[in-house]
């Protein structure tokens, strides 16, 4: 997704920014089927603050998520009302460059934080090794935080850690590695190695 799409996703989170953090507004969740599988996005009032790209495990991931996240808040199937995110994600998976993207509603230690901002600053198309990110994080012998932070992104694609790979190879991926390899390749990015 485009640095375009970013600044429309900052204006849209300013919007939402005055709800306080553990809401009991309910978490509203839909499946959007696409070329490259199926998955599941959460929104709070925020954004977006869940994504899982593994249909088996997506619910219970999901209610997991939620637990920690959220646990006043119920889980509630909304398909109309998060059609514009699932409309988003179905856009990228068909190789759409400037998708528009949601307001996200991230959490994580300022680590975390830091790493995926980061990640959002990868162009399309484009990787970066764990070392760089570190490196550009000014914490040049971080290589293995920036993976650990990588595989606790709630919303991978839109935070997209799937861009990040080892020196000599392909690295991890918490959607796993066929699909890692698949959304490199979307982006003309697939690796050689």
């Amino acid at each position: 997704m485009s640095a375009r799409a970013g600044a429309r996703r900052a204006q849209s989170a300013a919007a939402t920014a005055a709800l306080a953090p553990g809401s009991t507004a309910p978490v509203l969740f839909a499946a959007v089927d696409h070329a490259l599988g199926r998955w599941t996005v959460a929104c709070t009032a925020r954004g977006v603050a869940f994504l899982a790209l593994d249909p088996d495990g997506a619910r219970a991931a999901l209610e997991a998520w939620r637990r920690r996240r959220e646990p006043a808040a119920a889980l509630v199937e909304d398909a109309a009302a998060l059609a514009p995110v699932t409309a988003a994600l179905a856009a990228y998976a068909r190789g759409e460059r400037d998708v528009a993207l949601p307001a996200l509603d991230l959490r994580g230690s300022a680590f975390e934080l830091a790493v995926w901002r980061e990640l959002g600053r990868i162009p399309y198309g484009a990787t970066r090794t764990y070392g760089e990110v570190a490196a550009r994080l000014g914490r040049p012998g971080a290589a293995r935080a920036v993976g650990h932070a990588n595989a606790r992104n709630p919303v991978p694609v839109l935070v997209p850690c799937h861009r990040v790979v080892a020196a000599g190879g392909l690295g991890g991926f918490s959607g796993g590695l066929d699909r890692k390899r698949a959304l490199l390749a979307l982006e003309g990015a697939l690796l050689l190695r």
